[in-house]
């Protein structure tokens, strides 16, 4: 049974994101899955307005019910860019290229620490139908829907 983490915003729970949590668990099997969920506070430092952490979070239960009904896992709310991840022992970290340089960054911290390496699984984009990827700020920007694909008036 292992012991998966993956973190992130979530603000729209795209398809990229899905794809990230259902790694998560296929890793995890019948072990557990810790999701970092990005504090209010540290949302709200980008440049636009991000939903409640209270509304994120249930798009990301409601998600991981659909997928996995019977499956042990907790939500963190994410201060900082480590979570628990300096703390605990997990074996997997679940990250996309763009959070891909913060797990790096952990296990050089966790090695300084005498702590040994967390996994790093790299799961690429999810491009949305222009091939370019989803992501939230194309999301919140109004070029594409959650699946990646292309609102009208919008040319590639």
């Amino acid at each position: 049974m292992a012991r998966v983490v993956v973190g992130g915003t979530f603000e729209w729970l795209h398809d990229g994101h899905r794809k990230l949590l259902r790694k998560a668990f296929e890793l995890a099997e019948n072990g557990n899955v810790d999701i970092g969920l990005t504090s209010n506070e540290m949302a709200n430092k980008r440049s636009r307005s991000v939903p409640d952490y209270s509304i994120r979070k249930e798009r990301v239960c409601k998600y991981i019910n659909e997928i996995s009904k019977k499956r042990d896992y907790s939500i963190i709310e994410l201060n900082d860019p480590y979570g628990n991840t300096l703390v605990q022992d997990y074996d997997y970290i679940v990250v996309s290229p763009e959070t891909h340089p913060v797990a790096l960054k952990i296990n050089k911290i966790r090695n300084e620490n005498g702590m040994k390496d967390i996994k790093v699984v790299r799961i690429e984009y999810v491009l949305a139908d222009d091939e370019k990827p989803i992501s939230s700020t194309r999301i919140a920007h109004g070029e594409i829907d959650i699946h990646g694909h292309l609102k009208s008036g919008c040319s590639t």
